[in-house]
């Protein structure tokens, strides 16, 4: 009864709140206002369901069920004992090879230039993932890195005439500068006051940006910005699109290959210490400014590098295009799919990014659904889509000459970042 009467308050409220939305339309052309009080019906009944199933499951989920969750256990050990089988794991990593290798031609070019959007924010959520999931270090400005990219590719072709091809590594190198530049201020800071000082500098870069007219051409932006080439072939429109498909695949396997590489080296290992406990980490003999520093600068590097090949797909930047908004985008991507883990970063891009689009058919109220999916999804999910999964080291003492086995776990920290110094 107390969950009715929960869930019938929660209904009005949102009947209060949608009221003016829902019910009000104006037509300005013949100055009249229609009254649509179905849809406040119907906002009613279907948040009062919403609500009191949202009670029921979480009540269900208060109370536990230790038979369904030793099941649930069963059942993800033996889904887990099956993707490990080598010959499965293979055929499934294959076939989405092949699938991802025939995309372009299995679709229209309009879902090819939207999973070329999801392909960059992969990129950019790879890099953020090494700031914010590995090192936690909580970056709110980290649009400021896309931009320094983007307006580098735009400059340095609009002033000297450079490709694609010539400014990326530029960028890259730009962008660890920048990143360090950034690093070095807030060494100290930690949490909440990272955040705000982060978020402060990526408002000062697209200031600059939007008041630097003479530089940077303003809000009026740069545009005609070409395309990357091929040895100077030159390709239709629906050419340009695969070509450009194929880039920035290519570019999100390297981040993918890089990044997975430097998570499980020393220095991934240090920014997990770095993440779980600062002093603790000093302690054991890492180099805190050091680490921190390379964590800024190798996140700012795939930024700006995203950044470069944004400018290439859309040949149009302004300032509008860099604003807090990508960065808590980016920053949901890798909360979403799970801090650290460099499949749920890559999940949470496409599920982010393509979903919206797949809603379109809600017209008007598809971020609303959009929200709603996303409230779900923390609420039932709240470690991410995918936990992150860290190696660790287990001692057999009846097997010690043989040494030890690792095993990858999703529990305590990976061993040996004591080793960097």
């Amino acid at each position: 009864m107390q969950g009715l009467k929960k869930s019938l308050l929660t209904a009005v409220w949102f009947m209060f709140l949608t009221f003016p939305i829902m019910v009000i339309r104006v037509n300005t052309i013949e100055k009249t206002i229609v009254w649509r009080w179905e849809n406040l019906a119907l906002v009613g009944i279907s948040v009062f369901l919403l609500s009191y199933v949202w009670r029921f499951l979480m009540s269900r989920r208060e109370r536990g069920n230790k038979q369904n969750a030793f099941a649930t256990d069963d059942r993800a050990q033996a889904f887990r004992a099956l993707i490990e089988d080598r010959r499965i794991r293979y055929s499934l990593i294959a076939a989405f090879a092949i699938f991802v290798g025939v995309f372009p031609f299995l679709f229209s070019m309009y879902q090819v230039n939207i999973m070329i959007s999801a392909l960059i924010y992969i990129m950019l959520g790879l890099g953020l993932n090494i700031v914010v999931g590995l090192a936690g270090l909580l970056d709110l400005g980290f649009v400021a890195f896309y931009a320094v990219g983007a307006y580098a590719y735009a400059l340095l072709n609009l002033h000297f005439g450079l490709g694609f091809w010539a400014v990326l590594p530029m960028a890259a190198v730009l962008g660890a500068f920048v990143g360090i530049l950034l690093g070095f201020p807030v060494l100290r800071l930690r949490g909440d006051y990272l955040a705000i000082v982060t978020l402060g500098f990526g408002e000062i870069i697209r200031l600059v940006l939007e008041n630097w007219g003479t530089f940077t051409r303003g809000p009026s932006g740069i545009s005609n910005i070409p395309r990357p080439d091929l040895f100077g072939l030159e390709f239709g429109l629906q050419g340009r699109i695969i070509y450009m498909y194929y880039v920035v695949l290519a570019l999100v396997l390297f981040t993918i290959a890089v990044v997975t590489r430097l998570k499980y080296s020393r220095i991934g290992r240090a920014w997990m210490a770095l993440r779980e406990d600062e002093i603790a980490c000093q302690a054991m003999g890492i180099d805190k400014t050091q680490t921190k520093l390379m964590a800024f600068s190798l996140g700012a590097t795939w930024a700006a590098m995203a950044g470069v090949v944004f400018a290439a797909k859309t040949s149009f930047i302004n300032p509008a295009s860099f604003t807090f908004l990508e960065s808590a985008m980016i920053l949901s991507i890798v909360v979403l799919g799970g801090m650290g883990s460099t499949v749920g970063v890559i999940l949470g891009a496409l599920i982010l990014i393509l979903l919206p689009e797949y809603l379109r058919a809600f017209a008007e109220y598809r971020m609303i659904v959009f929200g709603a999916i996303m409230v779900l999804f923390m609420v039932f999910r709240p470690q991410g889509l995918i936990r992150d999964r860290r190696l660790k080291r287990r001692f057999h003492p009846a097997e010690s000459s043989k040494g030890a086995e690792a095993v990858p776990t999703g529990e305590g920290m990976a061993r040996g970042a004591g080793s960097h110094g």
